[in-house]
């Protein structure tokens, strides 16, 4: 291969010669990159003017440093400052094929500021491809070439689109080194201006080398400098005096004037410095998205436009990964109160966001906590450090070691959480660089560490950071908790804190897994969008097959009036599952089930229901009788699974397991509701539960708790067979396929024991005694229907319990009762007076009477339909709409 500067000569005398122009020398020190061949691409791309002017019989050959030379004796032209300029940048995407170039000419064209400059970046995808470029001539890789062609073919091809005869004109490079990626710059540049005068308007393209001076740092970035810039911004213009300008972004020169970049995301950097010099009244940043967002849309769908955002949220967001603005952007335009505004190229009726001082409006007293929370932004794969030890405290110098060998690592910390007592420095940095990082503090605290002076230097890796920002947010009380309150309630552990005393934002270290999940719970927890639960339904029988269509009927109205948004993501019986991505169409769930079900797997469908991260909030609903299911619940709580329930297994079954399932639901913020185990839609545990907590102490609670057993005894009278009462009950569909399954007394006797133990009192199912109404010689019966042709045989002995009680005024009712004074649960036939309340019952109601040493003479009386699907599942629907209040929900 000939060597890089035989092959630029080459290429220069190459362009030069074919158009009769002397080439021009560049230095060797300018070209230790590309090994070029003369017959380049970017030589190549030169749109060269070939007699098209009437006024120019020579060919011109536009460099990439100099487009025009004026006769430096011409009247300079003085640079007119302040807001009759209006700047405009466009990103990749917004120049990214002859459509959009044309595009964007009209949104110049249709601007009626006075004066217009605007700052174009390379076409979408040309910087990399550039970069890709260099990498590839560096490691003397000879496909740079076919690169190279694809490089010249996008743009000859662009330009053939946009132009024709007299504008099909443009420059060869002059260097081919280290700024090889900014001539995607210089073309657009070139290209676009050509589009505004076809329109017959005076537009001048500038190469901002020759305008922008920049002072490169240690830290890969670059300082402008405003005065130098701000006068060869001054001599440029009076040389090309010009209502709009094509300025290029991403590129400047050095004070040595050696060719640079403003490193990544330049362009927008570019516009805002401009912005700076000219005192713009603004600062137009056109890109691809309608404005800024509060969180990320891709990672929260309820995510809103922000109308409005100050430079120092933008700066904050901006750091905190937010894909807002890089923080330097809003450096110039602060200094001069410039606003800038992000508006999307593709949609031009959104307004955008407007980023500017905080207005008047802003400050006013009235604001809620939720309106001073802006955005919120995460960072991924971060780990963090946790410099711990006694002999910390108090020692001067020690922070000083810790970052000192951080930074000698060259290693980047993006938050610190210190201790008051200084017993431990928090810290975090990018996952890849901690092991450097550990190994270095390791060394230099070796002394230390041996000695017990520090105890360990502990890494915590797979976390993310989630950042609350807000104007004076910090100073507003509510905020911090609000903010918390919403992680506890999504069940997500804080394993650092950061707040600074600047007041922009709240800085939380999560699990990376967790992260997507703490984002949606605090997003809806401050901006009010729909509390999103996703709802898992186990057993879709009669009751969870009710529940759904109740579900149904009802979610328009909770989200539209409660901002209560309930997604079924899966439905699960005993053989089939459906599970969805989205939420489930429950007008339409059965015929889903036929068509798409799949074998049912309860661990699948557990994790496919709570493994959505777009939801915070998972609950699953176990419409069944089963107490494998019941078996789950702690585990499921211990996840941060909401579970709510009619199934009276978990809390009528062994005692151990009762009192760590409740202590399990105290001490977290994992809800367990159950209401409808004991009355189905009466409000019996939240009655006894409101007693408790406000001082009251229960004596006893009596009632009638079976709404089968009370149908029965409620039309068990007169002459009517106790048989015939009970087919009757059974072909109303008030009684289980097998009537011995109520007349047992069972489903009572675990009411009771649920009831007990809420109360406080430790009793097995075992202690309390059962009191069968099925006959003895009945209770081995094969089937249901054997007991019901037997039944009548055994009338005689329930008609004189009947007549018995007749005789002497009063009624016959199966009842249970907790004695909380005697310690014990008692489920039997009792006899009551016929003005007694519990005989003034009809259809399948229940009655609770709550005896407490508030309501001791007078007991507290809860009366009404205790069975059925319906008031079943509205008891299970009513747990559901609890958990949304206390998940952020208005009440």
């Amino acid at each position: 291969m000939a060597s890089l500067s035989a092959a630029i000569s080459r290429s220069s005398s190459h362009v030069a010669l074919a158009h009769n122009t002397k080439p021009k020398k560049i230095h060797q020190s300018q070209c230790r990159t590309l090994p070029l061949p003369h017959r380049s691409p970017i030589c190549r791309l030169g749109f060269v003017s070939q007699g098209a002017s009437k006024e120019a019989s020579n060919t011109r050959v536009f460099t990439s440093v100099k487009a025009v030379l004026l006769d430096e004796s011409a009247e300079k032209v003085q640079l007119p400052k302040g807001d009759t300029w209006s700047i405009h940048k466009f990103g990749g995407t917004c120049v990214g094929s002859a459509e959009r170039i044309k595009s964007v000419g009209n949104i110049i064209l249709n601007d009626d500021s006075e004066r217009k400059l605007v700052v174009v970046s390379a076409m979408s995808k040309v910087t990399d491809m550039m970069y890709d470029l260099i990498n590839r001539a560096q490691s003397r890789d000879e496909s740079y070439i076919s690169a190279l062609d694809a490089v010249l073919e996008k743009h000859r091809s662009t330009a053939l689109d946009l132009l024709d005869g007299d504008d099909l004109a443009g420059h060869a490079t002059e260097s081919f080194t280290d700024f090889v990626v900014g001539h995607g710059e210089l073309w657009s540049a070139q290209m676009l201006s050509a589009v505004v005068r076809k329109h017959g308007i005076d537009c001048k393209w500038m190469d901002t080398r020759e305008v922008l001076i920049v002072n490169p740092t240690s830290a890969n970035q670059v300082d402008p400098d405003y005065l130098e810039s701000e006068k060869r911004l001054e001599n440029w213009y009076s040389k090309n005096p010009s209502q709009i300008i094509i300025a290029t972004g991403f590129i400047a020169s050095t004070p040595q004037n050696i060719p640079t970049t403003l490193k990544r995301d330049g362009s927008d950097f570019s516009a805002a410095i401009m912005g700076a010099l000219c005192r713009a009244g603004q600062v137009t940043i056109w890109t691809d998205v309608d404005g800024v967002y509060s969180a990320d849309p891709r990672k929260v769908n309820e995510a809103v436009i922000l109308k409005t955002l100050s430079y120092q949220e933008a700066w904050e967001m901006s750091y905190f990964g937010a894909n807002v603005l890089h923080p330097r952007t809003i450096i110039p335009v602060m200094r001069y109160n410039i606003p800038i505004i992000i508006r999307n190229i593709f949609n031009l009726s959104a307004p955008g966001t407007k980023i500017c001082h905080p207005l008047v409006s802003d400050k006013e007293e009235n604001q809620t906590v939720e309106s001073l929370v802006k955005g919120f932004a995460t960072i991924d794969n971060l780990a963090l450090v946790n410099v711990e030890g006694t002999g910390m405290a108090g020692v001067p110098g020690t922070a000083h070691a810790i970052f000192g060998a951080v930074k000698d690592v060259g290693a980047n910390v993006i938050m610190i959480s210190q201790a008051s007592s200084e017993h431990s420095v928090c810290f975090a940095v990018p996952e890849k660089e901690v092991k450097a990082v550990a190994e270095a503090l390791k060394s230099r605290f070796r002394q230390a560490l041996d000695a017990g002076r520090l105890s360990q230097v502990a890494i915590i890796t797979n976390c993310s950071i989630l950042a609350a920002v807000g104007q004076k947010m910090a100073s507003t009380p509510g905020v911090s908790a609000t903010l918390f309150s919403a992680l506890a309630k999504a069940n997500i552990n804080v394993r650092a804190i950061a707040q600074g005393c600047s007041e922009f934002n709240i800085t939380v270290v999560v699990k990376r897994e967790d992260c997507i999940k703490a984002l949606k719970a605090v997003h809806s927890r401050f901006y009010l969008s729909r509390t999103t639960i996703a709802v898992g339904i186990i057993g879709p029988g009669l009751i969870g097959s009710t529940l759904l269509e109740q579900l149904k009927d009802q979610a328009a109205v909770l989200k539209e009036e409660f901002n209560i948004d309930l997604r079924v993501m899966g439905i699960t019986g005993s053989r089939t599952m459906l599970l969805s991505e989205s939420g489930i169409d429950l007008s339409s769930w059965k015929e889903l089930q036929k068509g798409k079900g799949e074998a049912a797997d309860l661990q699948k469908f557990v994790q496919h229901v709570h493994g959505n991260h777009f939801i915070p909030n998972t609950v699953l609903v176990d419409c069944t009788a089963d107490s494998a299911i019941a078996s789950h619940y702690y585990d499921w709580l211990r996840k941060g699974i909401h579970v709510i329930t009619p199934n009276k297994k978990a809390n009528s079954g062994p005692l151990d397991q009762y009192l760590k399932l409740r202590a399990l639901q105290r001490r977290s913020y994992t809800h367990y509701f159950y209401e409808a185990t004991v009355g189905a839609g009466l409000p019996i545990i939240s009655t006894l539960r409101g007693l408790l907590e406000t001082g009251d102490k229960i004596l006893q609670i009596e009632g009638i708790f079976s709404g089968t057993l009370s149908y029965i005894f409620n039309n068990f009278m007169g002459k009517v067979a106790f048989s015939e009462v009970v087919t009757k009950a059974k072909q109303a569909g008030f009684t289980e396929p097998d009537p011995r399954d109520d007349l047992s007394g069972a489903d009572v006797r675990r009411k009771v024991i649920i009831l007990a133990r809420e109360s406080g009192l430790k009793l097995e199912l075992s202690d309390i005694p059962e009191k069968s109404l099925v006959p003895e010689p009945l209770r081995a019966s094969a089937s249901a229907e054997e007991f019901m042709q037997k039944l009548p045989q055994f009338d005689q002995e329930m008609s004189k319990k009947l007549q018995d009680a007749e005789d002497a005024g009063e009624v016959l009712r199966y009842v249970g009762v907790v004695d909380v004074v005697k310690q014990k649960g008692v489920v039997e036939l009792r006899r009551y007076k016929k003005d007694h309340p519990f005989a003034q019952l009809s259809g399948s109601d229940n009655i609770i009477a709550f005896t407490t040493t508030r309501y001791q003479k007078q007991p507290l009386i809860v009366r009404g339909p205790g069975a059925g699907a319906q008031v079943t599942a509205g008891g299970i629907f009513s747990d559901i709409l609890r958990l949304a209040s206390y998940l952020g929900a208005p009440s």
